[in-house]
């Protein structure tokens, strides 16, 4: 790419293309030498999980050269209907002659050999399985985040990436926002000293699923869309209603996502986000923290994360309009950081780049593009695998100490709770009959 285009900050604005060059080990993973290069490589890509996420990086990838729109499956068949329409509507509009097919079941789409790559949306409960298959059928894959629904779900993840050779990358999209990698850069630098403490705002924990029962939607295979998980019943606020004609698109995001038969709630929805640029301005992507205290426990008023190094971080607004993002306190200054703001406590560690912004936040070309030179050049993306599973358990680490109601000790390098067998249990999930990682 030869320009980042992100959106305007409240106080400055981002840093472009050059800036990221003068933080080179940021990108380095986008890097390819040359005489290895593989760039003309047509990528044929099959998406599975068609929702509103989906459409965002199908207009990202659809878009992108040597990249080929071949396939997609989803197990509610009106939104086969629009992806079928997209890609062709568009092939058509650039005068292209591609076939298209679409596949209520997944595992019928992964067979196909001409496909290399796929791109997986679907709901959390789903991530693990749908990606382990992929792997298994020796296809690359981009992940949305969080990585998995369990801790366990994602060290399998990581042994079947590694051990089918495929390439992964995972829909963590701020680690390709020059913004973020600019106060990661200053983080990392010791421009603000020692980092004696975060906020890291997201949100709270799932709640248990309380939405009443409707009739299934006559195509929508519901026992399908719920495959691993134990059975609740349908309700139209997990599946946003659209329409063809006249189209109508979703209006809020599925609310799968909040319950924690399904998700894991604003803690690993936002948390994937957030506490992920935190974990890497900390330099902690082969790490975490080492004890988790849930907020409610001895009065305490926010979710905390300890680190060996003393850090302590904590799920806690920096602002009165409570936005979502990372305020960092070090003992010579602050800096504060989310989409489309930044805030610091000396100028000289505001980015100094202008840029415009091109379309949706979700739709990320750089972060999209990375992932297909990664596939290309068959080298890891800018957020592999192994980086995608640390931040996500710290996610899962915060919704186990919620479910405790207590504090929870972190061995990060053997990946185990520090003898609690109460919390052991935790790591991985009852999945309904049939199904087991």
């Amino acid at each position: 790419m030869t320009k980042l285009t992100r959106r305007g900050f409240l106080k400055t604005a981002t840093i472009g293309a050059a800036g990221a060059l003068v933080f080179p080990h940021f990108l380095s993973s986008c890097k390819s030498d040359s005489k290895k290069s593989s760039n003309d490589k047509i990528i044929r890509l099959g998406f599975i999980g068609l929702g509103q996420q989906s459409m965002y990086l199908l207009n990202g990838f659809i878009k992108m050269p040597n990249v080929e729109v071949v396939a997609g499956s989803d197990v509610y068949g009106i939104k086969n209907e629009r992806f079928l329409k997209r890609v062709n509507d568009y092939y058509s509009n650039v005068e292209k002659e591609i076939n298209v097919d679409v596949y209520e079941d997944y595992h019928d789409l992964l067979v196909r050999e001409d496909i290399d790559t796929v791109v997986i949306a679907a709901p959390d409960h789903w991530h693990a399985f749908m990606a382990i298959d992929a792997c298994n059928a020796g296809k690359n894959i981009y992940l949305e985040k969080p990585l998995t629904f369990t801790i366990k779900e994602g060290q399998e993840l990581v042994k079947a990436v590694r051990k089918n050779n495929v390439i992964l990358g995972v829909g963590s999209q701020q680690r390709s926002d020059t913004n973020f990698q600019h106060a990661v850069k200053m983080v990392q630098e010791g421009r603000i000293g020692k980092i004696e403490r975060i906020n890291a705002h997201v949100g709270g924990p799932p709640v248990p699923y309380d939405l009443p029962e409707e009739n299934v939607p006559g195509n929508l295979n519901w026992a399908m869309w719920l495959g691993p998980s134990p059975f609740v019943h349908y309700n139209s606020e997990l599946n946003p209603p659209i329409s063809l004609d006249p189209e109508q698109n979703e209006q809020f995001w599925g609310a799968w996502r909040w319950y924690k038969e399904l998700g894991g709630g604003f803690t690993t929805d936002w948390g994937a986000h957030m506490f992920d640029i935190a974990q890497w301005a900390l330099e902690m992507d082969e790490s975490g923290p080492i004890e988790i205290i849930p907020a409610g426990y001895e009065n305490r008023q926010f979710l905390t994360y300890k680190y060996a190094n003393g850090t302590v971080m904590t799920e806690e607004p920096f602002n009165e309009q409570q936005t979502k993002g990372v305020k960092f306190w070090g003992d010579k200054g602050w800096i504060e950081i989310s989409r489309g703001h930044f805030l610091a406590s000396d100028d000289s560690l505001l980015p100094t780049k202008t840029s415009a912004d091109e379309g949706a936040y979700e739709t990320k070309v750089p972060h999209l593009q990375n992932f297909i030179e990664a596939v290309q050049n068959h080298t890891d993306p800018v957020v592999p695998v192994e980086i995608g599973h640390r931040s996500c358990t710290v996610c899962t680490l915060g919704n186990i100490a919620y479910e405790l109601k207590r504090p929870i000790k972190w061995n990060p390098d053997a990946e185990k709770f520090v003898d609690d067998p109460e919390a052991d249990k935790l790591l991985t999930k009852e999945y309904s009959e049939g199904y087991r990682i």
